[in-house]
C-alpha cells in the first residue's frame, strides 16, 4: 500500500493517511509534500487530478473515507 493509492482513494487528511499505513503523521506529511513536488504537482486536488488522468485512480475506486479495503487501524 503506497501513500498515492490511500491519498487518491479518499484519505484527503493526513491523519486518515498515517493511521492507514500506521505511520505517523508528520511521517505521512513527509511523504506528500515529497510526492507533490517530485511530481511538479501544487496541491492535492491537483493530485487528485493527476490520479484519473494518469490512470492511477479509477472512477468508482476506493470509497467514502472509512471504506479502505485494508486491516483496521491496530489490527496486526
Amino acid at each position: 500500500m503506497s501513500i498515492s493509492s490511500v491519498a487518491g482513494h479518499g484519505r484527503q487528511l493526513t491523519s486518515e493517511i498515517a493511521r492507514s499505513l500506521v505511520i505517523g503523521e508528520t511521517t505521512a506529511k513527509t511523504h506528500v509534500t515529497r510526492i507533490l513536488t517530485k511530481l511538479q504537482l501544487r496541491d492535492r486536488a491537483h493530485a487528485v487530478i493527476y490520479g484519473y488522468e494518469t490512470g492511477l485512480v479509477r472512477p468508482g475506486e476506493g470509497g467514502a473515507p472509512g471504506t479502505w479495503p485494508g486491516p483496521p487501524v491496530g489490527a496486526g
